[in-house]
């Protein structure tokens, strides 16, 4: 009771009692204020981390079955062997290579892929980011190729064009060795949002790709496609076990692992800076409480007096700066979910207010701040808001009850 009294001060209270109230306030909208930061920020992060993933995925394997040399003989069996594993969902064959793509008078690099069309699609998703033409217009025998949207529009291509491939391995004729040519309709075009893949990456069907790089009946590898991708790492595991040492087995945590541990180092930066915000706030508490000691001697020698152990003294104390945390932290964490499941809409609105475009598409791949809360990132800061304002109130609730009823009440 005398701890809650103290956290406010009457209308007829002391000006000291109302600055101290308005401490206590300030301490408390900081507080708010850095929870909800922590949130909004935190789910911003883990939006673009899981909008990252879909875009990669959706054109890499979770998990890719190679041969050694980049050569992988009996697809079909090791694609049989993987699916047999149950977190394995679908499996597909590709061929890769590199190769120089020529139209007109300009020249790109890039990397080839063979594919199937239709077990492809079980693995990745290509097929839905096509913004001309579609990826079953890959036949065996036509030579159509499908180009990223960036890698098209460098070599101003359209849809039903000519374009040439340029193969590194070359013909040996009595003039010397000569580059292998093969012209290529231009049967669609997809954008997955990811500048490697729009910039860098053509799709042939899987016999044409085997013509060209004189592969025979061989492949690359074989891309699976999990249930959970999560499980990657153990599906590896189990598939090397199962497949013996002649294939190589890599998953998307591997192949990928510089984009996500990029994303996973600024989320962690960017909770330690924002954690400091919360940290200022509740250390406000110190201030707050020692001013409400210094400021209430006088009640707590006659509390004393009246039998009050230090204990209880401390506690009073406790009470007040632990309530004040954890009116801050409820109103941070009402404020900040509100904000991050409400992002696509507040951001518009700033942009509109502010004449602004934050994400730029002309600059940026992820044009919208996308947000994903997650509970145990919202249990995290509260228990650590919680904790640094309880932590908080221990020098100031320790110093209140070390004082003497005697010296306290000596001029009163």
């Amino acid at each position: 009771m005398i701890g809650l009294r103290y956290t406010r001060a009457r209308k007829k209270g002391s000006a000291g009692n109302r600055f101290i109230s308005f401490i206590s306030l300030t301490s408390m909208l900081g507080i708010a204020l850095g929870v909800a930061a922590l949130i909004v920020v935190l789910s911003v992060m883990n939006g673009f981390q899981k909008e990252l993933r879909a875009r990669i995925l959706g054109v890499a394997a979770h998990v890719q079955v190679s041969g050694a040399g980049d050569r992988l003989g009996q697809w079909q069996r090791i694609a049989e062997q993987a699916r047999a594993h149950p977190q394995v969902q679908a499996a597909a064959p590709y061929v890769n290579g590199q190769a120089m793509l020529s139209f007109s008078s300009l020249v790109r690099g890039t990397l080839v892929r063979g594919i199937l069309p239709a077990l492809e699609e079980e693995v990745a998703d290509i097929g839905t980011h096509m913004v001309a033409g579609r990826l079953d217009a890959l036949k065996a025998g036509e030579f159509g190729i499908v180009l990223g949207a960036e890698l098209a529009r460098a070599l101003a291509a359209m849809v039903g064009d000519r374009i040439t491939l340029i193969a590194p391995q070359g013909l040996v004729t009595p003039a010397g060795v000569l580059p292998r040519l093969k012209q290529f309709r231009l049967v669609g075009i997809f954008e997955v949002g990811m500048f490697e893949f729009d910039s860098g990456l053509a799709l042939v069907h899987l016999e044409d790709a085997q013509r060209v790089y004189q592969m025979g009946e061989d492949v690359s590898g074989v891309r699976l496609k999990l249930a959970d991708l999560f499980a990657s790492r153990q599906v590896v595991r189990d598939l090397v076990t199962r497949m013996g040492a002649d294939v190589f087995v890599s998953d998307w945590t591997r192949s990928h692992a510089n984009f996500f541990r990029a994303v996973q180092i600024e989320k962690n930066v960017m909770f330690i800076i924002l954690t400091l915000i919360v940290a200022v706030a509740a250390f406000n508490i110190v201030s707050t409480l020692v001013m409400m000691v210094t400021d209430k001697q006088a009640d707590i020698a006659i509390l004393r007096t009246l039998g009050a152990t230090p204990a209880s003294i401390m506690k009073i104390f406790i009470i007040q700066g632990a309530l004040i945390g954890f009116i801050g932290t409820l109103i941070g964490v009402a404020g900040g979910v509100a904000l991050a499941l409400n992002v696509d809409v507040a951001v518009p609105f700033l942009e509109r207010l502010l004449q602004v475009k934050f994400l730029s598409k002309d600059v940026y791949y992820i044009s919208e701040l996308p947000s994903d809360l997650q509970r145990g990132d919202v249990l995290a800061i509260a228990a650590m808001s919680l904790a640094l304002s309880l932590a908080a109130t221990i020098y100031p609730s320790w110093r209140a009850s070390q004082v003497l009823p005697a010296q306290a009440l000596r001029y009163e």
